[in-house]
């Protein structure tokens, strides 16, 4: 039985490959967990334990070979292979999104965009072409597609993602400003930008309180 890992240690596996990158592009060929631990700001500790649900990847005394470590959380987090994703909104975010050539070097390769807007149907957005909803069908049957992205209104979004179900996709990164009611195999990644401006908000607040207490 597969090892289930905290949703906690998952969301700190892209800051380490981020990190480790970094180290990369430097000319770093090896680090300790306490090296680590200060550029990212997580106890060493907790680096060795996040690091030892997969299998540790360190040695006593030596600390961590960069590149391997940075080529095995690649393959933890399904770097290693190639994802198409299709952008369902192409709107102001939708395309910025499709702009975001990050993406790619990372294996995420958007090769669709959809909307219902006549206006922006034929559009091209670094040489992806807007299509119309009503084509999604056929594109689909067409294309390989892993991911799909939501960036519509709320009131479209579960309608659409439904469909999307449908029509055969099983994982969906959620832009909608509405938590996505879907079949347990269908992976759902919900981002709330207002959130994490919350977030912020709580965090300066904290801030600004610790500040008039000294």
């Amino acid at each position: 039985m597969e090892k289930e890992i905290s949703q906690a240690v998952i969301r700190r596996m892209p800051r380490y490959y981020r990190y480790l990158g970094e180290l990369l592009d430097d000319g770093v060929e090896r680090i300790s967990s306490n090296d680590l631990s200060t550029r990212m700001r997580v106890t060493a500790s907790q680096i060795r334990q996040d690091l030892n649900n997969f299998g540790g990847f360190g040695q006593q005394g030596y600390g961590y070979n960069v590149k391997y470590l940075y080529d095995e959380i690649g393959k933890i987090m399904g770097m290693n292979q190639q994802h198409n994703i299709i952008v369902v909104g192409a709107g102001k975010l939708g395309q910025a999104l499709a702009n975001y050539i990050k993406f790619e070097k990372r294996g995420f390769v958007i090769i669709g965009l959809f909307d219902v807007n006549p206006a922006l149907k034929g559009i091209s957005v670094r040489g992806i072409k807007v299509r119309m909803l009503d084509e999604l069908e056929d594109f689909l049957k067409e294309n390989q597609v892993d991911i799909a992205t939501l960036t519509l209104p709320k009131e479209k979004a579960d309608e659409v993602a439904n469909m999307l179900v449908d029509l055969g996709i099983n994982a969906i990164w959620n832009f909608a400003h509405l938590d996505l009611q879907l079949p347990d195999h269908v992976v759902v990644e919900n981002v709330h930008l207002s959130d994490s401006l919350m977030q912020l908000s709580y965090n300066i607040v904290k801030t600004e309180k610790s500040k008039d207490k000294k």
